[in-house]
């Protein structure tokens, strides 16, 4: 039945790139940005009426549901288009290779060494990186606690209806993000891993926006192609290529965004203003954060939109905007779950317990609001100012403290107590984080604080003189001001930064087109060296990046096992390795179809207890804040936290209860596991 199940895929691919073909211009890069959208615009509406239906589980209904959905798109944007010429996916790309290859033979051997090593660097990484696609589980914090925990009790339960999982994300998190996984993992025949297909689509998807961005901008080959390939070596965003988080697929919504209202500016054609439309709703619909990068995205839409001759143009594109903006948000932002959480815990992101956890009000007073954002300002760019992937290395580590000794000093005379200060952090700032933090969570490395930020420095006070650049400053400087403001400080909000770094690579196309910074011209050594030195840092870091990230080894390092060799729950329980045995334990002991009840904690890995083929069905009888239920009649096994289930507890323990064996000594965590047991009840 997978074999079916594989062709009906590929027949979908196939019916997306004919539709892609109606609404694309005959440019290889839109028309993959087109099908990507068509792609999860299909997937995500069809999940949420099969989860009405009671169908989640049922791979035909996805196969139905998703080329009905497909059908729709093709009728509506039918009507909202009018015919143009037919043309040849093949003759497209048989142009653009012959493009490349003219643009290739024509650069300077300068321009040839930069992108030699770009261009090489990008592919070994891809290269290794879908190889850890392929074999590695996912591991990743987020998902053993909720993301990918929920996609399996969604099908369990045949419904992403609310059922009160253990940690709150479970029920509160958009759900848009679960039907492409849920709808990849049904196809694929059931493969853990095609759980990443969206996310590692994503990556790409995003260097093919940045790339028609760019041309849209600067209609300069060499300038588009050296931005993709920068932002392709970005360490935040390219960290998440082989995970299942959910900030990559958010950069891969949004670029698209980007793109449309960068195109429809170069074209004005209308059809743009309904792509707009379709990607917002989409991208508002995968996850709240995005209201961070709103005022962002309405400068943008000022730039490429708003600012008009008159105001009955600005009229004519504000209503159409704004209408496809509502109608898409109908369809994919508002049945994502943010109702429901409005119904269920009275706010549209969740329960108070979560919202406080990091949301502004921990701040207090407007006055204590105003200096702890504007810490948090300070603190954030101290953290771009790292060798993010070369420090994984000792002797890179060492250099970056040596390089960042007078920004330390700097501190330290203004006495602005960016360490000291510790009460509104979800972790204290320190100016040398641990080892684990900013392997696995580095920013966007030496192309940020050695190219980028200056140049948006620069062009903000208007240094150099750009329009298109004074507004994607301005629009980087909002984003950054709203995740240091929006919350208390925390090192792993350097994943949100990948967002921002859709604005801000732009700015290396003023290495090509303004005057005063242009490679191109002759001479200029000094400038020209300085730049080879900072793509030779960036594919560096890039590659070490990769294969020293601690979370997901490609080769053997630091004591560990490649994570191609590495067990199964070893890998999956990596980030707390106080667990291990007793996951070890559970699943030698507990069948691989048994039922479980499990009664654990809002922070506790449940993914993993599912078992290597996802077979076991598990049931959570301690609901997040719900209190204590009993236990299931059709449970044949109780999994507990010696916290949860205690002699003061509604279900007492036994002494017959099996300890699991977690090791309660291992202090060096970020979060101490619990001591688990195990019950067999029938």
């Amino acid at each position: 039945m997978s074999f079916v199940y594989w062709l009906a895929f590929l027949l979908f691919l196939y019916s997306i790139s004919f539709v892609a073909k109606r609404i694309a211009q005959p440019s290889l890069a839109e028309w993959l940005i087109v099908c990507f959208m068509l792609f999860v615009g299909s997937i995500i509406p069809a999940g949420f009426v099969l989860s009405a239906l009671d169908l989640t589980a049922q791979t035909w209904a996805w196969i139905g549901a998703t080329f009905v959905a497909l059908g729709l798109h093709y009728f509506i944007w039918n009507s909202l288009l009018a015919a143009q010429p037919a043309y040849s996916i093949r003759s497209v790309i048989s142009n653009r290779t012959e493009t490349f290859r003219s643009w290739s033979k024509e650069l300077s051997v300068y321009l040839k060494t930069i992108f030699f090593f770009m261009f090489g660097t990008i592919a070994v990484i891809a290269v290794t990186n879908f190889i850890l696609v392929l074999f590695t589980a996912p591991n990743e914090w987020d998902s053993m606690t909720g993301h990918l925990n929920r996609a399996i009790r969604y099908i369990q339960r045949g419904t992403m209806a609310h059922f009160g999982g253990t940690n709150w994300n479970m029920d509160t998190y958009p759900k848009s993000l679960t039907t492409i996984q849920i709808y990849s993992y049904l196809i694929s025949g059931k493969i853990e891993n095609a759980f990443k297909l969206i996310h590692h689509t994503s990556y790409y998807i995003t260097l093919v926006c940045v790339f028609g961005i760019a041309q849209r901008i600067g209609r300069n080959l060499s300038a588009s192609f050296f931005c993709a390939l920068a932002y392709g070596m970005f360490l935040n965003f390219l960290m998440q290529a082989v995970t299942t988080e959910t900030d990559i697929v958010l950069t891969a919504y949004l670029s698209c965004l980007l793109y449309f209202l960068f195109t429809y500016y170069s074209t004005r054609n209308t059809k743009y203003l309904y792509l707009s439309g379709l990607a917002f709703g989409i991208v508002f619909g995968h996850k709240v954060t995005f209201a961070l990068l709103m005022p962002s995205v309405f400068v943008i839409m000022l730039y490429t939109v708003f600012l008009a001759p008159d105001l009955k143009v600005f009229f004519n594109r504000f209503i159409k905007l704004a209408v496809a903006i509502f109608v898409a948000m109908l369809v994919y932002t508002f049945p994502t779950g943010y109702i429901k959480n409005i119904m269920v815990f009275g706010h549209p992101i969740g329960p108070p317990t979560a919202l406080k956890h990091q949301s502004v009000e921990r701040f207090g007073s407007l006055p204590n609001l105003f200096e702890q954002g504007s810490r948090n300002v300070v603190r954030y760019t101290y953290e771009f100012c790292n060798l993010d992937g070369i420090r994984n290395a000792q002797w890179g580590y060492d250099l970056n403290t040596f390089i960042r000794k007078p920004l330390v000093g700097l501190e330290d005379k203004l006495r602005m107590r960016l360490d000291e200060e510790t009460e509104y952090a979800i972790v204290p700032f320190s100016f040398q984080r641990r080892f684990d933090n900013f392997n696995a969570n580095p920013y966007w490395g030496v192309f940020g604080f050695a190219l980028i930020l200056p140049l948006i420095f620069l062009t903000l006070i208007r240094v150099f003189r750009s329009r298109v650049h004074w507004f994607l400053a301005l629009a980087f400087c909002l984003h950054f001001a709203a995740i240091s403001y929006s919350a208390v400080y925390d090192p792993f909000k350097g994943r949100y930064f990948i967002e921002t770094g859709l604005f801000g690579v732009l700015f290396l196309l003023l290495l090509f087109s303004n005057h005063r910074l242009s490679i191109l011209k002759p001479r200029r050594n000094v400038w020209k060296g300085y730049i080879m030195v900072v793509v030779g840092l960036a594919c560096v870091s890039a590659v070490m990046s990769v294969y020293l990230n601690i979370r997901c080894l490609p080769i053997a390092a630091y004591g560990y096992k490649s994570a191609l060799q590495t067990d199964r729950i070893q890998l999956q329980t990596f980030a707390r390795p106080d667990i291990t045995k007793a996951y070890q334990t559970f699943d030698s002991i507990v069948p691989k179809d048994a039922t479980v009840a499990l009664a654990t904690i809002n922070d506790d890995f449940e993914y993993p207890l599912y078992g290597e083929d996802l077979s076991r069905k598990l049931v959570t009888i301690n609901p997040f804040e719900q209190g204590l239920k009993p236990i299931p009649k059709d449970a044949d096994y109780l999994f507990y936290a010696k916290s949860v289930i205690n002699d003061t507890s509604r279900i007492k323990s036994l002494p017959t209860d099996i300890r699991l064996g977690s090791d309660t000594t291992i202090t060096n965590v970020a979060v101490r596991g619990e001591d688990y047991y195990l019950r067999k009840l029938k």
